[in-house]
């Protein structure tokens, strides 16, 4: 590998993880109804204000030793963990989509991904503001695909609506935020990779969820955290969807 390559992905590495960084802070504040976009990081534990040395992606964590440097509480390894897998996407959206605008929205979308899936698993809430920006990057991304129009409008509705009719014959199989986020992102999409998309996430959900009653660690009337899965369907179906439905289809004839 030449040596600029090297460098265009330690730069895209470190340029996803700060955004990262501040993907935390929307995962922190936006459940408790907090603004993004003004005031400055914070321990939650003693509300000091933190220093710029102490908002390092990764690095600073380390340094720290997982404490706050005021109050020594203890800081989730949640935060750099989630800077890395910010780096890594960088990485991996650019090594997919190379010097293309197709990177920076790919990468743009798997951050609100990964946001919702968080939120997701805390509060059971898939927040209508991070539904409303994957509709946005959705829109964003129209001239840079060639997705027809049909396509994406099938898919819109090609899983969210069958959701929702399951929704109404059982109430409360699915949640409102998870039928929103399908039909936001199916206008990126399209129809074959939100197919592939909602089958990836309902099945790992699915299989999931078998395992938890089997070891009893949910009733069969309980609820889990669907985003996540279906967060992860959507990611592989953006960068895989149309492969894996051609391959699909092969094996067919078709």
């Amino acid at each position: 590998m030449e040596p600029i390559i090297v460098f265009f992905y330690v730069y895209v590495f470190v340029f996803g993880s700060c955004i990262a960084s501040f993907m935390n802070v929307v995962i922190y504040r936006v459940p408790k109804e907090l603004n993004v976009a003004k005031g400055r990081s914070f321990c939650p534990s003693c509300n000091k204000t933190l220093k710029p040395y102490d908002m390092i992606p990764v690095l600073s964590w380390i340094i720290l030793k997982g404490k706050c440097r005021f109050c020594g509480e203890k800081i989730s390894i949640r935060y750099p963990l989630v800077e890395l897998v910010g780096g890594l996407l960088g990485m991996f959206c650019f090594f997919v989509y190379g010097f293309s605008f197709m990177t920076l929205i790919s990468f743009s979308f798997s951050m609100i991904l990964v946001s919702i899936s968080l939120i997701d698993n805390d509060t059971m809430i898939i927040p209508d503001s991070l539904v409303i920006a994957c509709l946005i990057v959705s829109i964003i991304s129209i001239p840079f695909t060639d997705i027809s129009w049909l396509s994406r409008i099938g898919g819109i509705f090609i899983i969210s609506v069958p959701l929702c009719l399951i929704n109404c014959i059982v109430p409360d199989s699915f949640g409102g935020g998870d039928i929103k986020l399908l039909g936001a992102c199916g206008m990126m999409l399209g129809t074959p990779s939100m197919i592939v998309a909602g089958f990836i996430g309902i099945l790992i959900a699915g299989i999931y969820a078998i395992y938890l009653m089997v070891t009893h660690r949910v009733e069969r009337k309980g609820h889990i955290a669907f985003g996540p899965y279906l967060c992860f369907g959507l990611f592989i179906g953006l960068i895989y969807g149309q492969t894996l439905m051609n391959w699909y289809l092969s094996l067919y004839g078709l």
